[in-house]
Protein backbone atom coordinates (compact mmCIF):
# COMPACT_ATOMS: atom_id res chain seq x y z
CA UNK A 1 0.00 0.00 0.00
CA UNK A 2 0.94 3.66 -0.67
CA UNK A 3 1.23 6.74 1.68
CA UNK A 4 1.65 10.31 1.24
CA UNK A 5 5.36 10.24 0.55
CA UNK A 6 5.65 12.79 3.46
CA UNK A 7 3.78 11.21 5.97
CA UNK A 8 6.76 7.81 4.81
CA UNK A 9 9.25 10.87 5.46
CA UNK A 10 7.73 11.96 8.79
CA UNK A 11 7.79 7.91 9.43
CA UNK A 12 11.68 7.65 8.26
CA UNK A 13 12.69 10.45 10.65
CA UNK A 14 10.57 9.30 13.94
CA UNK A 15 11.54 10.34 17.20
CA UNK A 16 13.39 13.63 15.69
CA UNK A 17 10.89 15.94 18.08
CA UNK A 18 10.54 13.96 20.86
CA UNK A 19 10.91 15.59 24.66
CA UNK A 20 11.85 12.92 26.94
CA UNK A 21 10.83 13.25 30.66
CA UNK A 22 12.60 15.43 32.98
CA UNK A 23 12.46 17.11 36.39
CA UNK A 24 9.64 19.56 35.70
CA UNK A 25 7.53 16.75 33.76
CA UNK A 26 7.28 13.15 33.78
CA UNK A 27 5.94 12.51 30.40
CA UNK A 28 7.29 12.17 27.08
CA UNK A 29 6.39 14.89 24.48
CA UNK A 30 5.50 14.34 20.75
CA UNK A 31 4.88 16.39 17.81
CA UNK A 32 0.76 16.22 17.45
CA UNK A 33 0.34 17.01 13.67
CA UNK A 34 2.94 14.30 12.76
CA UNK A 35 1.01 11.78 14.40
CA UNK A 36 -2.06 13.07 13.51
CA UNK A 37 -1.19 13.00 9.83
CA UNK A 38 0.40 8.95 10.11
CA UNK A 39 -2.68 7.88 12.02
CA UNK A 40 -4.54 9.34 9.18
CA UNK A 41 -3.15 7.01 6.41
CA UNK A 42 -4.58 3.55 9.21
CA UNK A 43 -3.31 0.28 8.32
CA UNK A 44 -1.24 1.63 5.36
CA UNK A 45 1.30 3.38 7.76
CA UNK A 46 1.69 0.08 9.96
CA UNK A 47 4.30 -1.47 7.46
CA UNK A 48 6.30 1.56 7.72
CA UNK A 49 6.19 2.21 11.38
CA UNK A 50 7.34 -1.68 11.72
CA UNK A 51 9.83 -0.99 9.99
CA UNK A 52 11.49 1.53 12.00
CA UNK A 53 10.82 -0.30 14.90
CA UNK A 54 12.57 -3.30 13.25
CA UNK A 55 15.74 -1.64 12.72
CA UNK A 56 16.46 1.43 15.44
CA UNK A 57 18.12 1.47 18.19
CA UNK A 58 17.40 4.64 19.32
CA UNK A 59 14.90 5.43 22.27
CA UNK A 60 13.30 8.49 21.09
CA UNK A 61 12.28 6.45 17.53
CA UNK A 62 10.83 3.57 19.45
CA UNK A 63 9.18 5.88 21.56
CA UNK A 64 7.72 7.87 18.85
CA UNK A 65 6.58 4.90 17.07
CA UNK A 66 4.89 3.27 19.98
CA UNK A 67 2.89 6.64 20.99
CA UNK A 68 1.97 6.52 17.47
CA UNK A 69 0.72 2.83 17.88
CA UNK A 70 -1.00 3.90 20.66
CA UNK A 71 -2.72 6.57 19.12
CA UNK A 72 -3.64 4.16 16.48
CA UNK A 73 -5.86 1.62 18.67
CA UNK A 74 -7.69 4.25 20.21
CA UNK A 75 -8.32 5.48 16.54
CA UNK A 76 -9.49 1.86 15.36
CA UNK A 77 -6.91 0.91 13.59
CA UNK A 78 -6.63 -2.75 12.86
CA UNK A 79 -3.51 -4.90 13.37
CA UNK A 80 -1.30 -3.54 15.08
CA UNK A 81 -1.57 -6.56 17.21
CA UNK A 82 0.13 -9.02 14.28
CA UNK A 83 2.67 -6.65 15.09
CA UNK A 84 3.92 -8.52 17.90
CA UNK A 85 6.77 -10.28 16.36
CA UNK A 86 8.58 -7.02 16.49
CA UNK A 87 7.23 -5.32 19.09
CA UNK A 88 8.55 -8.29 21.89
CA UNK A 89 11.99 -6.82 20.38
CA UNK A 90 11.59 -4.58 23.20
CA UNK A 91 10.23 -6.93 25.69
CA UNK A 92 13.42 -7.17 27.99
CA UNK A 93 14.18 -3.18 27.90
CA UNK A 94 15.15 -1.83 31.10
CA UNK A 95 13.53 1.87 29.56
CA UNK A 96 10.55 2.49 31.63
CA UNK A 97 9.67 4.95 28.91
CA UNK A 98 9.58 2.16 26.40
CA UNK A 99 8.31 -0.43 29.37
CA UNK A 100 4.81 2.16 29.99
CA UNK A 101 4.34 2.42 26.02
CA UNK A 102 4.57 -1.04 25.49
CA UNK A 103 2.16 -1.49 28.51
CA UNK A 104 -0.46 0.44 26.69
CA UNK A 105 -0.07 -1.19 23.31
CA UNK A 106 -1.18 -4.67 25.63
CA UNK A 107 -3.02 -3.51 27.87
CA UNK A 108 -5.47 -2.15 24.04
CA UNK A 109 -4.60 -5.65 22.25
CA UNK A 110 -4.74 -8.22 25.19
CA UNK A 111 -2.05 -10.56 22.86
CA UNK A 112 -1.85 -13.29 25.29
CA UNK A 113 2.21 -13.86 24.77
CA UNK A 114 2.56 -10.30 26.24
CA UNK A 115 1.31 -11.41 29.58
CA UNK A 116 4.19 -13.04 30.49
CA UNK A 117 7.22 -10.21 29.90
CA UNK A 118 4.62 -7.42 31.49
CA UNK A 119 4.82 -9.91 34.37
CA UNK A 120 8.42 -9.15 34.07
CA UNK A 121 8.45 -5.90 33.72
CA UNK A 122 6.73 -5.31 36.85
CA UNK A 123 8.72 -7.67 38.56
CA UNK A 124 12.36 -5.44 37.51
CA UNK A 125 10.80 -2.32 38.70
CA UNK A 126 9.58 -3.52 42.22
CA UNK A 127 13.23 -5.16 42.45
CA UNK A 128 15.01 -2.15 40.53
CA UNK A 129 13.38 1.27 40.39
CA UNK A 130 15.00 3.15 37.42
CA UNK A 131 12.76 5.90 37.03
CA UNK A 132 13.44 9.32 38.37
CA UNK A 133 10.37 10.90 37.09
CA UNK A 134 7.55 8.79 37.66
CA UNK A 135 6.03 5.18 38.23
CA UNK A 136 6.22 2.77 35.16
CA UNK A 137 4.62 -0.01 37.86
CA UNK A 138 1.34 2.09 37.59
CA UNK A 139 0.81 1.32 33.96
CA UNK A 140 2.30 -2.28 33.53
CA UNK A 141 0.01 -3.14 36.72
CA UNK A 142 -2.57 -1.54 35.23
CA UNK A 143 -2.09 -4.21 32.07
CA UNK A 144 -1.78 -7.28 33.82
CA UNK A 145 -5.13 -6.59 35.58
CA UNK A 146 -6.14 -5.74 32.54
CA UNK A 147 -5.90 -9.08 30.80
CA UNK A 148 -6.56 -10.75 33.96
CA UNK A 149 -10.13 -8.84 33.59
CA UNK A 150 -10.41 -9.84 30.45
CA UNK A 151 -10.11 -13.36 30.47
CA UNK A 152 -11.20 -13.99 34.26
CA UNK A 153 -14.52 -12.76 32.68
CA UNK A 154 -14.47 -15.61 29.36
CA UNK A 155 -14.68 -18.18 31.86
CA UNK A 156 -16.98 -16.64 34.50
CA UNK A 157 -19.36 -15.45 32.09
CA UNK A 158 -19.63 -18.54 29.55
CA UNK A 159 -22.24 -18.12 26.82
Amino acid sequence: MQINPIVAYSIKHLGKNVKMPDSTKNYCCFDKEKIDSIIQEKEAALPYIENVLKTTNDIRSVLDGLYILNCMLDNGVKGIDKMYPTLSRFNSTASPDIQVMLAGIYRKTLIPDAFGPLNRMMTMQIFYPNSPYFDPTEEIGGAILEYIRNYGAQKLYVS
